[in-house]
């Protein structure tokens, strides 16, 4: 028996860049909190090196468990990391005619990938397809009754691709593994043909090569435009249970990565948890073990979940710079609308000490969210703009399947939400990104 985890390549058209340079649109999946499409300098069967790609971990880890076992022969294909074409994926598919094959997708992949799923199931007919990643939360029927796919997994897939593998059809529901289940289980696989090309380029400091990796899965938190807490690490859609965290523990993690640096050279750390810094004591246990192995490394984080001592030390212990979430300028917006629940003062406090002592710092923020003003939208431009950010990323609200917002707006259209009343949309999102970008033509920021 053969299966293929495979991250099937994703092409959109061309464009020039400065006026003289060409580029291609890529799409970006599994990996991804929010699959998109964004500007590369790789061609398809032409991958340029700095390119920024994430790391698959959810299907690393699945492909690995699989492996271990069942001891069936599993492939992991990173398509998208190798800037493959289609011909050249259907290709390998059709010659290799795979027993069982698994696609991680989003709601922005989707439309894109259902087309890969019907080519796959022509090429390769015996194939059996499966279905995971977030698009399954809310599509998972329709998926099943209109395409030739034979099983579609909610949530983190190790246990359940094993249960497909087994016979297992149909949906399957969330079947997480246990914090014991996960540092018992095998280290991620990888496609060694793209395992130096995984790149992060904020925050700024991260050394090529570098290798991304999870210390924790979950967020408790409930900001309503996430995607993997809600879909993939946590069974709370609506933001209204108690979602779950889970951590790697450094008897797992130090011989991993480890290995990982004396075999493929890596250069610095990133560690691309839903929240890195949840508490102060995970936090300096992972300090500790990086002064233990010595490399340079950042990580996505929370401004208030931590203590300004135990910034210190991730400094100190070699963390050259983290991602912060602010999502708005304003207050209100943070606490009633996004359900961050972030002190902004406080928040700048942090962004300053951080500088203060040599890290650097990515601020994201997001736009068009529901009941949010032009007012509103301005403040979040000058909060961004004020403070010392190395880079920083402003984003219009992506409605993603299995997150509350998308819940939000279900609930509007139950209660006959109009989305044609300008005074009741409180979606238009389109509208207010359109606004965003004017002013970002005239703020330089």
């Amino acid at each position: 028996m053969k299966i293929l985890f495979a991250n099937p390549p994703w092409w959109d058209g061309w464009g020039i860049k400065y006026g003289i340079v060409p580029f291609r649109m890529a799409g970006y999946r599994a990996g991804s909190r929010w699959p998109h499409m964004a500007v590369t300098l790789s061609f398809p069967g032409c991958p340029m090196p700095y390119d920024a790609v994430p790391y698959p971990l959810f299907m690393g880890y699945a492909a690995a468990y699989v492996k271990a076992q069942t001891g069936v022969e599993v492939v992991f294909r990173d398509s998208l990391a190798r800037r493959e074409s289609y011909s050249q994926f259907y290709r390998y598919v059709a010659r290799e005619q795979f027993d069982y094959i698994f696609i991680e997708s989003g709601t922005p992949a989707w439309p894109h990938d259902r087309e890969i799923v019907l080519k796959l199931h022509q090429l390769s007919p015996a194939s059996k397809i499966v279905i995971t990643g977030p698009i399954t939360v809310e599509k998972s029927s329709e998926i099943l009754a209109t395409m030739p796919v034979t099983a579609c997994i909610k949530g983190e897939y190790e246990k359940n691709a094993v249960l497909v593998i087994q016979g297992c059809t149909g949906i399957l529901e969330h079947n997480f593994m246990t914090e014991e289940e996960m540092n018992l289980a095998p280290s991620p696989m990888y496609d060694l043909a793209t395992i130096r090309r995984y790149y992060d380029r904020n925050p700024r400091g991260g050394v090529f090569p570098h290798l991304q990796v999870w210390s924790s899965r979950g967020c408790p938190h409930k900001c309503i435009f996430c995607v993997w807490p809600a879909t993939m690490t946590g069974v709370d859609p609506d933001g209204k249970g108690k979602r779950m965290v889970r951590y790697y523990h450094p008897e797992h993690l130090e011989p991993f990565i480890r290995e990982m640096v004396a075999k493929f050279g890596f250069k610095s750390i990133y560690f691309d948890d839903d929240t890195f810094n949840l508490g102060n004591r995970h936090t300096m246990e992972i300090c500790a073990m990086m002064r233990r192995i010595g490399l340079p490394w950042g990580a996505m984080c929370r401004t208030d979940s931590i203590s300004m001592d135990v910034w210190k030390e991730m400094r100190a212990s070699g963390c050259y710079g983290v991602k912060l979430g602010f999502e708005s300028g304003n207050q209100d917006v943070v606490d009633n609308i996004v359900h961050k629940k972030l002190d902004l003062k406080y928040s700048v406090e942090v962004v300053r000490y951080l500088k203060a002592i040599g890290m650097t710092v990515h601020g994201t923020f997001t736009i068009g969210l529901p009941g949010e003003t032009p007012k509103q939208m301005d403040e979040t431009l000058r909060f961004a703009g004020s403070l010392p950010f190395d880079s920083k990323q402003i984003s219009g609200a992506a409605l993603m399947d299995g997150t509350p917002l998308k819940a939000l707006l279900k609930n509007h259209a139950d209660q006959n939400f109009n989305p044609d009343n300008r005074d009741e949309n409180l979606f238009d999102g389109n509208k207010r990104f359109r606004h965003l970008i004017a002013k970002l033509k005239r703020t330089n920021l």
